[in-house]
Parts: C-alpha cells; sequence; structure tokens
C-alpha cells in the first residue's frame, strides 16, 4: 500500500478539504486528488463524498481511517528505529566477564545517557562476519590478520597473570618471570582450536617454552578454580582485568608476570562507513585511553602484522 497516499488521506480526512491538505503536504491539490483516487481504487471502494463545505467521509472512509494512523505509526516508528542514535548500539564483548566488558562499562559510566546492547559472540571469524554483515556494530577481539571490510584499533593489552592455588611452588611469589613458568603445568581447557585466543596461547608456549595444557572437558570457570585451589602442581593464566569472584577458603593467589609481561591485545572492530553517534563517542572514548606500547610488553608477532587502522 502506498504510504504517501494514506498520509494524504488521513491529512485531507483532517483538513476536510483538498486544497487545504495540499497546502499542508506542500502539494497541489491535484496531487492530493490524484492521491486519493488511487488509495480508492486499491481499496476498491470511495473514502470522500464531495460536498459544498469541502470532502465527507463516507462510512468506509470512517472505518479506515483508524487502520491508516495505525499505518502511519509504524512506519514513522520503522523509520525511527533505524535513524543513527535511535537505537541501541549493539556490541560484542566477548564474555561478560573479560576485559572489554569492563571497558565498555567504563564507557557507559562516563556516557550514561547512551542505549547499549552487549552480546557474547563466539570467536573472531564470528564477530568480524558480524560486523561486516551489520548483525553488530562492533567487537571487542584480537585479531590476528587485518581483516577485510571493516576498520580496526588496538585499545587495550591486557597483561596475564598466573593464577595458582596456596600449595604452588609459586603461590608465595610475589611476580614471576615467563622462564620461571617453565616446567609448570599451564592448565587451561577453554582453549578452543581455531579460535584468536588459541593462536595467543599458542605463541605465547612457543616463545617462552610454556607448557599449556587443553586437554580435557571445559566445565566452565568454577570448577577449573576447584581445581587450581587444590592441587600443588596446576596453574592457570587469567587476563588483570577478568572478573572472577571464589570462595574465600581457596585462598586462590593472582601473580603478576614481568619481565616481559605477556598481554593480551584488545582491538575494536567497526565497520568504517556506520554512522552510528554512539559508536563514533566510542571509538574517540577509547582512543583517549588507548595503550601504550611498552618495551617490557610480549604481545605475539602477529599484532603488528595486522597493524591496527582507522
Amino acid at each position: 500500500m502506498d504510504l504517501d497516499a494514506v498520509r494524504t488521506f488521513v491529512a485531507a480526512a483532517d483538513a476536510g478539504q483538498f486544497q487545504d491538505a495540499a497546502v499542508e503536504l506542500s502539494v497541489t491539490q491535484q496531487a492530493v486528488s490524484k492521491r486519493v483516487a488511487t488509495l480508492e481504487k486499491e481499496l476498491g471502494v470511495r473514502l470522500f463524498t464531495r460536498t459544498a463545505r469541502g470532502s465527507q467521509l463516507t462510512i468506509d472512509g470512517q472505518a479506515f481511517l483508524p487502520h491508516a494512523r495505525t499505518l502511519l505509526h509504524a512506519s514513522d516508528r520503522a523509520v525511527a528505529s533505524v535513524r543513527p542514535g535511535s537505537r541501541a548500539l549493539r556490541v560484542d564483548v566477548i564474555g561478560r566477564r573479560l576485559a572489554p566488558a569492563g571497558l565498555l562499562r567504563d564507557f557507559y559510566r562516563a556516557h550514561p545517557d547512551v542505549e547499549l546492547d552487549v552480546v557474547t559472540l563466539f570467536d573472531a571469524d564470528s564477530a568480524i562476519a558480524a560486523v561486516r554483515s551489520g548483525t553488530i556494530d562492533a567487537s571487542f577481539r584480537a585479531v590476528t590478520k587485518r581483516p577485510d571490510g571493516v576498520s580496526t584499533a588496538r585499545v587495550l593489552n591486557e597483561p596475564i597473570e598466573l593464577l595458582t592455588g596456596p600449595a604452588h611452588p609459586l603461590a608465595d611469589t610475589p611476580a614471576v618471570t615467563p622462564a620461571e613458568l617453565v616446567g609448570h603445568r599451564i592448565w587451561m581447557p577453554g582453549i578452543v582450536t581455531g579460535t584468536e585466543w588459541a593462536a595467543y596461547y599458542a605463541d605465547l608456549a612457543a616463545s617462552f617454552g610454556l607448557t599449556i595444557d587443553a586437554t580435557g572437558p571445559n566445565f566452565g570457570i568454577e570448577p577449573l578454580l576447584d581445581v587450581i585451589a587444590g592441587s600443588p602442581d596446576i596453574a592457570t593464566f587469567v587476563g588483570e582485568q577478568t572478573r572472577i569472584l571464589w570462595p574465600a577458603y581457596y585462598d586462590l593467589r593472582r601473580i603478576p608476570i614481568h619481565h616481559p609481561t605477556p598481554a593480551y591485545p584488545h582491538s575494536l572492530i567497526w565497520r568504517h562507513d556506520n554512522p552510528h553517534p554512539t559508536l563514533t563517542a566510542l571509538r574517540t572514548y577509547l582512543r583517549a585511553h588507548s595503550p601504550d606500547d611498552n618495551a617490557d610488553t610480549w604481545t605475539p608477532p602477529w599484532v603488528q602484522r595486522s597493524a591496527p587502522s582507522e
């Protein structure tokens, strides 16, 4: 159904005169008559009768009028829902306990009036495809290679920490070096082959001769913490900003790693032609808090090969 014709019908019904409706719509009276005639032909009924005092609705016109208003309201709402800035910005944060979620929360605290729709997709390939297709507006990911069709910018180098139980040999160490981790079993059953985090930890292990064990089913973070808490020889890696809670009696230890500090490289991914104003505000905020490259920070070689570009 031609919404211009429906809008013209409603204007004529409200005005009571085709001439007044033409003035309101900034068209000619002939255009109003033509649109109404087209609508009447489509509906198969007469909507107006002409009188000496103007145009009056027929019984069919009176019956159609409230539905015509509903059609126009629905059309206006549909347009508003996709107008830049009218809908929530949809952002993928990988996981709600991880550092990107914290970055987005900080942005929201600085901009409490914005609307956000926070989602968690599985891996970088899925996230990049979703950004390309417009299913989401942006994603926080480690970028192993420069992706086509999207823009990227590194926004956080998150230090990796060692997490141990109280009986582990390194439990009371204030900090460790990667060399001191050689020979210790680092258990990370959440590593999935083909993901960006699998690529990161594979390069970390290869660069420093570490033993990162990804075997066994992944029952989630709570069972992993339970194992770590009771083990004298198993540890795991966690991001410095990863939010994890555990019972006090676990007495787990988060131990910084230095000389060098392995850092997980989080980047923001978006389409350069996305006009959403909240995306612009997010990029501006992240740019002001972007990481400084530190000589004591280790990242995989592909971080430089996938050099972020805006």
